[in-house]
């Protein structure tokens, strides 16, 4: 057990965080105070400190994700895995939502279908929900791609973006094509990614929204 650090069970998230904050001042690493919360919970998930460079945010992207989220936005995973990680109890203060239409039956046989991804299609599902969406994307840059061609197509923009594929192939073009639009988004430039961190950033900006309530 040498070396083994007791730490009781509720103290122990709070001493990542100070380990966090630590290991970034000893990096010369200042964040900016809208954003800290955001990109130490993505570290925090993944114990990378690349996010902190490397996570990159529209102008007032925090402010608009939280407004949002105080008026009831739905948020829309592309896997169940991103979906389980959500914090449905503090989106539902919200009265809003999570959803993840990947597994959909219907989905699946539109996308064999048509030859597409199941990603693709279900990007199309979510964007005919009837409120405010919040996409949150750790996994297909398919869905990256779709939701652009929908914007481009004259269709229904996001009304933000969480873009943190994870991968290869496509993955960093697919994140780039937002950069340069006005979707508000949280992206992470590169090649890493994954639900996990799409799951820490809803739930940091959820946090956050419930913490700054009277």
């Amino acid at each position: 057990m040498k070396n083994i650090e007791f730490v009781r069970p509720d103290e122990i998230e709070k001493r990542s965080f100070e380990i966090i904050t630590r290991e970034l001042a000893e990096q010369g690493i200042t964040l900016s105070k809208e954003q800290e919360l955001i990109t130490k919970r993505a570290i925090h998930t993944s114990a990378d400190f690349d996010y902190a460079r490397t996570l990159t945010y529209s102008k007032n992207a925090v402010e608009i994700a939280l407004e949002l989220i105080r008026e009831g936005a739905d948020i829309v995973t592309d896997t169940n895995m991103g979906l389980s990680g959500v914090n449905k109890k503090v989106l539902a203060k919200f009265k809003g939502e999570a959803h993840c239409f990947m597994a959909d039956e219907e989905v699946a046989k539109e996308a064999k279908e048509r030859g597409v991804t199941r990603a693709t299609v279900s990007m199309e599902k979510a964007l005919a929900i009837d409120k405010p969406i919040i996409f949150a994307i750790g996994n297909a840059p398919t869905a990256l791609i779709s939701l652009y061609e929908q914007m481009q197509s004259g269709g229904r923009k996001p009304d933000f973006l969480i873009g943190v594929p994870v991968g290869f192939v496509n993955v960093e073009a697919a994140k780039e094509l937002f950069i340069d639009t006005d979707v508000p988004y949280i992206i992470n430039r590169g090649r890493k990614g994954g639900s996990n961190i799409a799951a820490a950033i809803c739930n940091a900006l959820l946090y956050m929204a419930r913490d700054s309530q009277p």
